[in-house]
């Protein structure tokens, strides 16, 4: 093991000359918007339950009659014993939800992604990504063995241009983008890429895991027109605004039927607790009959970017890029002195040199606390970066 041992040591070292490495911090979330981090209560500002349902006494109701009836887990894969009679409820809903055929549901959207892809394509195929897709998307295409390109954020020139060069050449082609960007917060061009994928005989696929509940009343990032855009495959996840856990794929009938038989994340993984699958039904029911709660969010971040002459927020999600992870580090560091817990955010997660703090907000975050935030940024955070 000594070789073994030196070799970590090394790389932990190198990691931390950079300011790159991480570490687990205890930290007990509480109702609301609140969690408790070293005896202290702080006033949470990134995390990703934007609707504040994991602590919802409707959800969790659903999710302790499940636990009584069905128990704590699911048991086995889902085709083999693990397929509790809530998956078909859940997946009904949520094609239901975004106006597909079907939806099949995974343990986590890390692993539906993983699944999905590979399963679609393959060498002789060609993939073209967003080079900002959440990690998962892009650990999907190098597994599917196909040709992949990354083109410029949210560049519709470089897809075409892409599409024209090289789609001639494979038997099918998958374009692959995030809904709302999870580390930037600003959404996809999703209908004006969808027209580039059906003039191009290729197929579109959105991660939706930060649309979901929050954008389109609650559809997520297909319904921001009066149409539903044209994505065949939208994938998302249930631990973000849903409050639970697990992913989704919604599409066509025959598509879903091919992931459920050949996905392989999906066939050699337990299926999730019943409990998780109940908390998601109790979530969906409060989205689609509170539509104005789930707008919420996304009002709460702008109230944010105005008070700071920013961009108007486009989703929950406000980046302010600081540049080196010192700078991001202190920053955080600072915010947690005065009661607020935004995490800095440093590569690889992001590009070298655009380490940032990223703000999420909640429906329950209360408007003093984000105006006062506001303040802290403008008169310290900004002020000790342009210093630095």
């Amino acid at each position: 093991m000594g070789s073994l041992d030196d070799m970590a040591r090394a790389k932990l070292a190198d990691l931390e000359s950079r300011r790159l490495r991480r570490r687990f911090v205890e930290t007990d979330r509480r109702a609301g918007a609140y969690v408790e981090r070293g005896g202290r209560t702080l006033v949470s500002f990134c995390c990703n339950d934007y609707l504040n349902l994991g602590h919802d006494p409707r959800v969790i109701k659903a999710a302790q009659q499940a636990l009584e009836v069905a128990g704590a887990g699911s048991g086995a894969s889902r085709l083999v014993t693990g397929n509790h009679s809530l998956f078909r409820e859940l997946e009904g809903r949520l094609a239901r939800l975004k106006q597909a055929d079907d939806c099949v549901v995974f343990g986590s959207g890390y692993l539906a992604n993983l699944g999905i892809i590979p399963t679609l394509m393959q060498a002789g195929d060609l993939i073209l990504a967003d080079e900002l897709s959440h990690a998962c998307l892009l650990a999907g295409t190098h597994l599917s063995g196909a040709k992949t390109f990354r083109f410029r954020h949210n560049d519709l020139d470089h897809l075409k241009t892409l599409l024209e060069e090289h789609r001639g050449q494979a038997r099918h082609c998958l374009i692959v983008t995030d809904g709302v960007f999870s580390m930037d917060g600003d959404l996809a061009p999703v209908n004006e890429m969808a027209e580039l994928a059906k003039a191009h005989d290729a197929w579109f696929m959105t991660d939706d895991a930060h649309g979901i509940g929050v954008l389109g009343e609650g559809r997520g990032s297909s319904f921001l027109q009066s149409e539903k855009a044209a994505v065949s495959l939208q994938m998302g996840t249930l631990s973000k605004a849903i409050g639970s856990y697990g992913g989704y794929l919604c599409a066509s009938q025959p598509v879903i039927d091919l992931i459920r038989t050949r996905a392989r994340t999906l066939i050699y993984s337990t299926g999730l607790p019943p409990a998780s699958v109940a908390a998601s039904i109790a979530a969906l029911d409060i989205i689609e009959a509170e539509p104005d709660y789930a707008k919420r969010p996304v009002e709460k971040a702008r109230r944010f970017t105005r008070a700071l002459n920013l961009a108007e927020a486009q989703s929950p999600i406000v980046p302010l890029v600081l540049g080196e992870p010192e700078v991001a580090l202190k920053a955080s560091t600072f915010l947690e002195e005065q009661g607020f817990l935004v995490t800095a955010i440093r590569p690889p997660t992001v590009p070298e040199g655009t380490a940032r703090l990223r703000f999420t907000f909640t429906a329950q975050h209360k408007d003093a606390d984000i105006d006062r935030l506001a303040d802290l940024v403008r008169s310290h955070v900004l002020t000790r970066a342009a210093a630095e």
